[in-house]
C-alpha cells in the first residue's frame, strides 16, 4: 500500500547515510583515542619532570640543613677553642 505522498528517502539511501554516520563515528573514536593517547604521554612526561624537580628541591632542602648544621657546629668548635679572659666581666 503506498501512499500518494513522494518518498524523501529510499531504504537504500536511508542505510547509506547510517553507514556514513557509522564510518564518521569510528574516524572520530580513533581520532579521540590518538588525541587522549598523545595527552597521556605528554601527562606522563609532566608527571616525571615534577618527579624531578621535587627531588632536586628535597635534596637542596636537605643540603641547607646540612649546611645550617655545619654553621653552628663551627661556631661551637670557635667558642670551644677562644679562650676566656677570667678577669674580665661577662656581658
Amino acid at each position: 500500500m503506498r501512499s500518494s505522498r513522494k518518498l524523501l528517502y529510499t531504504p537504500d539511501r536511508v542505510h547509506a547515510m547510517f553507514s556514513q554516520m557509522r564510518d564518521d563515528l569510528h574516524e572520530l573514536a580513533v581520532r579521540h583515542a590518538s588525541e587522549v593517547a598523545a595527552l597521556r604521554a605528554e601527562l606522563d612526561h609532566v608527571w616525571d619532570l615534577y618527579a624531578r624537580l621535587r627531588a632536586v628541591s628535597l635534596a637542596r632542602t636537605q643540603a641547607e640543613a646540612e649546611l645550617a648544621d655545619l654553621r653552628r657546629e663551627r661556631e661551637i668548635a670557635r667558642a670551644r677553642a677562644a679562650e676566656r679572659d677570667w678577669n674580665q666581666l661577662l656581658q
